[in-house]
């Protein structure tokens, strides 16, 4: 008997986290390449996905920096030793050990633009190969 009410208040807790989850407003700041920082920001941990957070990093960008990012696809999000993937949302990116409640989560930015400039074509720059062999008999 006991052991199945002991049960069910772990199933009521497990649906109560459950639902803080959901409701769990967190506060991100993004540390930049030069240790300055934007935000921090507030927003719903269970709804504000990777990619949305990096249009944000985009947009908020200050114009005074030497890099900048033409589009989110040239941001890159760190979090806790981790890159963070765009699909995911902040609940599912957090570490579960170091984020308190109450804290503001710092999130790496690395900026990583895409080389929209034509390569070089490899075969054009090479020479002729030429066949050598050579022996060494001690």
């Amino acid at each position: 008997m006991a052991e199945a009410e002991e049960a069910k208040v772990e199933g009521a807790n497990e649906e109560e986290r459950a639902a803080a989850a959901e409701e769990e407003e967190v506060e991100v700041k993004f540390r930049l390449f030069d240790g300055s920082d934007i935000g921090p920001i507030r927003c719903n941990a269970a709804n504000t996905t990777v990619a949305a957070l990096k249009d944000r990093v985009v947009a908020d960008w200050p114009k005074d920096k030497s890099i900048i990012p033409k589009t989110a696809n040239d941001v890159k999000l760190i979090s806790g030793g981790k890159i963070l993937e765009n699909d995911k949302n902040i609940a599912q990116c957090r570490a579960p050990f170091g984020d308190l409640p109450s804290t503001v989560i710092t999130m790496h930015v690395v900026v990583q633009p895409s080389s929209t400039k034509s390569k070089p074509d490899k075969k054009a720059n090479k020479l002729p190969k030429t066949t050598r062999c050579s022996c060494t008999i001690l």
